[in-house]
């Protein structure tokens, strides 16, 4: 009888063995290079991790401000060495809590910031010029970012001075994740006007982090997610450049967020892959001309799809594996999920045994005392070789299509995931792909898990604080500061210089979402 056929997640049929012959006319040097050389193949630092160690990040983000602020705090005392920070979905949305849209929703899955008052709470007694933030945000990114960069100019901590990221990556939301506020366009000419500012006001800020995490977990192969990012991420270059933007001057700060899943080889393939293909972008199409420009430097998330609600003590071990492809593959930060967030949000418990995971990865395990210790092997670089090439085909479709955002525009990225998210679960449905715990080895009578509790007091203090900020401001300078983003809108001047004037005057995110929605309008799928 025939032995069965394996393949990766994305299709890729896996030989029963490898040997050299399967790198026959493979050539090291072009291929590979040595670690902090091009095309980086093994990684964009030299010795990575023996000098220092991958970013440890964990999420956080629920309720009110002060919350998370006691979470970040937390976390800090357990070891990790940057924030991440999730908002609520009115946040995300523009609105703000005490709108009637954002009723129910308030801090149920991240952290509820309408003014500059829970901005300061959030970020109370932390260190802003020693501490990397990462926010997820996208719609109201640029918002978000100037909230942070007026509260650490009240602690004292200039622009120059803070660090971190924010999600800012748009077209994905379109693709997979839906907290788009305004059409593609305007948005795309928002990102850009953030390029602008970052460049000449926040330095190290990274001023997108350009998400195939999204489309993963939305049920995209591992290669159409570093294809449809890239793409993605053409397009964000390519209109920086059309409006006037050096490449040089705003590529350095660009960075990229990946998925880790449990397809351990191909995750560590694309990972390896994704930066070979960036430097060519960069090099050839945009002639880039520093090599910070050309590094694509990444976060990893372990995927969130991946956890189950059944036997949730198994996703510590999905974690690990995850964790150890993305740390192999040479990630530059790193979050691992709590066992028990396909149940609700993290407990502290199960927040610590995710760090302490990483922890344990990067002090126990061995792997990271030499750069890219999986190099040469005939079985990774022949993978690495096909994710590559398999990439490079949807970016030509793309290409073909006008890009990114019209490919966007006719659904064909929403299609091609919807098509692999079917077929990934069907395998499942019928017993062709075996998830412990879920079709296989189950167990009767699980223990019920311990829960975080979400408090629904919290938006009622939230919604009171808003109301009592909103009587004590200003009322006609707001209104003046919000005419003067609206006239920018409706410009080409950087928008961002009057938002964060608005927002000095205590104008509201959903007051500035408001003003922006009253010159661009908002998006309507398929119109």
């Amino acid at each position: 009888m025939a032995e069965d056929v394996k393949r990766t997640d994305s299709g890729i049929e896996i030989a029963p063995l490898y040997s050299e012959s399967d790198l026959a006319g493979w050539n090291a040097a072009e291929k590979l290079g040595t670690p902090g050389t091009a095309p980086y193949t093994r990684g964009v630092y030299p010795t990575m991790y023996r000098g220092k160690l991958w970013t440890m990040r964990q999420y956080a983000g629920f309720g009110s401000a002060e919350a998370t602020n006691e979470r970040f705090k937390f976390l800090l005392q357990a070891g990790q060495t940057g924030l991440s920070c999730a908002f609520d979905l009115p946040t995300q949305m523009g609105y703000d809590s005490d709108h009637p849209r954002a009723e129910g929703e308030v801090g149920k899955v991240g952290v509820a910031i309408s003014s500059l008052d829970d901005m300061r709470l959030l970020l109370k007694d932390l260190p802003l010029d020693k501490v990397s933030t990462s926010m997820t945000i996208n719609s109201t990114a640029s918002i978000l970012l100037l909230m942070y960069e007026l509260v650490a100019e009240e602690q004292g901590v200039p622009a120059s001075a803070i660090s971190g990221t924010i999600q800012n990556d748009i077209l994905k939301e379109y693709i997979a994740r839906g907290t788009y506020v305004y059409p593609p366009r305007p948005s795309m000419r928002l990102i850009t006007d953030i390029f602008d500012y970052c460049s000449k006001n926040i330095p190290k800020w990274n001023t997108i982090s350009i998400s195939g995490y999204h489309i993963r977990e939305a049920g995209s192969t591992a290669v159409q997610e570093i294809a449809f990012t890239l793409s993605d991420a053409i397009a964000y270059v390519q209109a920086a450049v059309d409006s006037g933007l050096d490449v040089d001057d705003f590529a350095p700060r660009l960075s990229f967020f990946w998925n880790g899943h449990n397809n351990f080889f191909e995750e560590v393939a694309k990972f390896r892959a994704s930066r070979r293909m960036w430097h060519k972008i960069m090099t050839e199409r945009f002639g880039a001309k520093k090599e910070s420009s050309k590094l694509l430097r990444f976060h990893t998330q372990t995927g969130g799809s991946t956890l189950t609600a059944q036997q949730p003590l198994n996703n510590v071990v999905r974690v690990a594996v995850q964790s150890m492809a993305a740390v192999l593959g040479g990630t530059q930060s790193l979050h691992t999920n709590g066992f028990d967030e396909a149940l609700g949000l993290p407990t502290e418990e199960a927040a610590r045994i995710a760090l302490r995971t990483q922890q344990i990865i990067g002090y126990e395990s061995g792997i990271a005392d030499t750069p890219d210790p999986l190099a040469g092997s005939y079985f990774v670089e022949k993978l690495t070789d096909e994710v590559e090439r398999l990439a490079w085909e949807y970016i030509a479709k793309i290409d073909e299509m006008g890009g990114a955002v019209a490919a966007i525009e006719s659904g064909y990225q929403m299609d091609e995931i919807g098509d692999s998210a079917y077929a990934y679960a069907k395998s499942i449905d019928d017993d062709e792909r075996i998830i412990v715990g879920v079709n296989k080895f189950g167990v009767d009578d699980e223990p019920e898990p311990n829960v975080f509790p979400i408090d629904p007091s919290l938006a009622v203090g939230q919604i009171a604080r808003l109301k009592k900020f909103k009587e004590d401001r200003d009322q006609a300078k707001v209104a003046a500061t919000l005419d003067a983003v609206r006239e920018a809108a409706r410009g080409t001047a950087n928008v961002l210089i009057p938002m964060k004037e608005a927002l000095r005057a205590h104008a509201t995110l959903g007051e500035v979402s408001d003003a922006l929605r009253d010159v661009y309008g908002t998006y309507q799928p398929g119109h």
